[in-house]
């Protein structure tokens, strides 16, 4: 990675391609997500919690797009086959960076998305931004600003002991039983049996939604294993 501070002088004539690439690192099988996004998540993928390495929040929440390895049950020949493309992965080339106490945008330099030939301009000839950066960087704002809200978020889970550890058995066209072990999930008889006082605080902080969003999206864990299965059979 060479992230530099991305500008419209010496970034002029680079050019973003657009698609998603399994050799680009599209391919993992889960991706890292933040309360605001629940929504749209939770319309198409399991979302689930999973121990932070570091960090003020001590738990990440991720997507899962796949169960076992580096496969993304949603990266195919065809490309995205999801309603939504995570931010995580839409945002890229592209960071955020510190220039003293001010948050800046970086561009990776080595990811295979730039070129100066195919894709996308970054820039229009009089160095204003095109629709396709101005678009990149809203979803990369929205990221951050979700990650920096997220220790409370995480914070407001643990007050009320609402994460359980997730241990789900798959069975595969094998025939044999895999494990899939490491993430957390809201659990749901602790969440029906919280007080009422609890619900209007959690309410008022903003958490009741996206804890009820990552909630709901547990449903789609029987469609990425059918996926799991389907792919098995064919490879």
């Amino acid at each position: 990675m060479r992230p530099v501070l991305l500008d419209n002088v010496n970034h002029a004539d680079l050019r973003l391609q657009t698609r998603l690439d399994a050799s680009w690192g599209d391919a993992a099988s889960a991706v890292p997500t933040v309360p605001a996004e629940f929504r749209q998540m939770q319309a198409h993928f399991p979302i689930v919690f999973q121990e932070s390495a570091g960090g003020a929040a001590r738990f990440q929440p991720v997507a899962l797009l796949g169960l076992f390895e580096s496969h993304n049950q949603f990266l195919g020949p065809q490309g995205w086959q999801a309603g939504h493309l995570p931010w995580a992965l839409e945002r890229q080339p592209f960071l955020v960076g510190r220039d003293g106490e001010e948050w800046v945008v970086h561009v990776d330099l080595d990811s295979p998305r730039l070129s100066r030939s195919e894709g996308e301009p970054l820039f229009l000839p009089q160095g204003g931004q095109s629709a396709v950066l101005e678009h990149r960087l809203s979803v990369l704002q929205a990221l951050h600003l979700g990650m920096l809200a997220l220790p409370e978020f995480i914070d407001a889970l643990l007050q009320h002991q609402l994460l359980e550890p997730m241990s789900l058995d798959v069975e595969q066209a094998s025939g044999q039983v895999r494990r899939l072990a490491g993430y957390f999930v809201i659990d749901e008889d602790r969440l029906a049996a919280l007080p009422g006082t609890a619900v209007a605080q959690l309410h008022e902080q903003g958490h009741w939604l996206p804890i009820a969003m990552a909630l709901a999206s547990l449903s789609h864990l029987p469609e990425l294993i059918a996926r799991e299965q389907q792919r098995e059979r064919h490879a």
